[in-house]
C-alpha cells in the first residue's frame, strides 16, 4: 500500500499545474517508493533512487541505491522522517536537474514538509505549493545559480568519538547508540570463528567485536541502508584495517541469508518515539536462527519492553538474558 505522500507528489502533474514530463525527457526520483502509478501521460524516462533495500526491492527497473549523472529535466523528491536527509535530497535535486527544470517535492506533516518549505523560501527560491492528501506538494523551476542554496541545504557527515563517521537519516547518526554500547560491553573476548552483524548500520558493533576478539576470522555486515553500509566500510577500514570483512546490502526481513555463522550480533530496529513494532526484531531473530550453525550463538540488545523471548524459545535450543538496565536488555541464544 502506498503512503499518501506519493499521491501528493503526483498531484501537481495530475492537475496539470506542473507540465507532464514527456517522451525524451529524463526524471530523477529521489527517495523513490513504489505502490502508486505515475499519472496518465507521464512518459519520461525515470531514474529512481532509493537506498533502503526493502523499498528498493518494491521498485521497477531503473532503480539505483545512489544517484548518478546530471542534466535531468525534472526532479522528484519524496520526503522521509529526517530533516537532514530531506534537505540533502533537495540539495541533490538542485545539483542534478538542469537550470529551468522543474523540481517537485512532497511529504506529510510528520515528514517536516512545512519547515522544508520555509527553508526554501528563506533561501530565496520562488515556489508554489498546495496541500493535498494530508501532505503538501512544493514545486519550482530550478534556478540558474544554486551554489548558495546547495551549500545551505547539504549536511556533512557527523564525526562520532573522533573515530566514526555517519550521516543524517541513518540510525544513531550523531552518537553511539546506548543499546549498542550496552551490547558491546558483553561481546566475547575469545571468539575466533566467522561472525555476522545483522542490521550493522555504520559499523559500530563490528568494530567493537573486532577489537574485543582480535582473533575473529571474518565479520560479515548486513545492512538495509545502502548509505550506512558505505559508511561502515569507511569506519571498519579506519578502525580495523586488518579485519577480513564483507558487506551485504540486504533486506533481512525479505531476503534469505546464504552463509552460515558461528556468532551473530545485532541491535534490531524498533521505534522508540512512536509505537514499537516487535515484528521487525522477530523477523531478524528468525533470520539469525536460520543463518547460524549448530551450536552457534546469537547476541542481541533490545528495548526491555519488547517481547522477543517467545521467538527465541521457538527458534533456539537455549536462550537467556545477560543483563539489563533502565532501557535495554541483552539477550543470548544458542542453536
Amino acid at each position: 500500500m502506498s503512503r499518501d505522500a506519493l499521491k501528493t507528489l503526483f498531484h501537481p502533474f495530475a492537475t496539470e499545474v506542473v507540465p507532464m514530463p514527456g517522451e525524451g525527457e529524463r526524471v530523477i526520483f529521489l527517495g523513490a517508493e513504489g505502490g502508486h502509478p505515475f499519472p496518465e501521460g507521464f512518459a519520461a524516462e525515470v531514474t529512481a533512487v532509493q537506498p533502503f533495500r526493502p523499498l528498493f526491492r518494491g521498485l521497477r527497473e531503473g532503480a539505483f541505491p545512489e544517484a548518478e549523472g546530471d542534466g535531468y529535466d525534472v526532479g522528484l523528491v519524496l520526503c522521509g522522517k529526517h530533516r537532514g536527509e530531506n534537505e540533502n535530497r533537495v540539495a541533490e535535486a538542485l545539483e542534478r536537474v538542469r537550470a529551468g527544470g522543474m523540481i517537485v517535492i512532497a511529504g506529510g506533516k510528520e515528514d517536516g514538509i512545512q519547515p522544508l518549505r520555509n527553508t526554501l523560501l528563506k533561501l530565496g527560491i520562488e515556489l508554489d505549493y498546495t496541500p493535498k492528501y494530508h501532505g503538501v506538494a512544493i514545486w519550482f523551476a530550478r534556478p540558474e545559480n544554486v551554489e548558495a542554496a546547495v551549500t545551505a541545504l547539504k549536511k556533512s557527515s557527523d564525526v562520532i568519538e573522533a573515530r566514526y563517521e555517519a550521516a543524517p537519516g541513518m540510525f544513531s547518526h550523531d552518537r553511539v547508540d546506548a543499546g549498542s554500547e550496552l551490547l558491546a560491553g558483553r561481546l566475547p573476548t575469545d571468539f575466533d570463528g566467522n561472525a555476522a552483524d545483522f542490521g550493522a548500520g555504520w559499523g559500530y558493533l563490528s568494530v567493537m567485536l573486532a577489537e574485543k576478539s582480535p582473533r575473529v576470522n571474518r565479520i560479515d555486515l548486513y545492512e538495509a541502508d545502502h548509505r550506512a553500509l558505505e559508511f561502515a566500510k569507511k569506519n571498519l577500514a579506519r578502525n580495523c584495517p586488518d579485519l577480513h570483512a564483507r558487506f551485504f546490502w540486504h533486506d533481512l526481513g525479505g531476503e534469505p541469508v546464504r552463509e552460515k555463522y558461528d556468532l551473530i550480533v545485532m541491535n534490531p530496529p524498533f521505534h522508540e518515539a512512536q509505537a514499537a513494532d516487535p515484528e521487525l526484531g522477530r523477523a531478524m531473530i528468525r533470520a539469525a536462527a536460520s543463518a547460524l550453525r549448530g551450536g552457534g550463538r546469537l547476541l542481541l540488545v533490545a528495548n526491555r519492553g519488547l517481547p522477543y523471548e517467545p521467538v527465541l524459545a521457538s527458534e533456539f535450543r537455549e536462550h537467556g538474558e545477560t543483563c539489563r538496565n533502565a532501557r535495554f536488555k541483552v539477550l543470548w541464544a544458542k542453536r
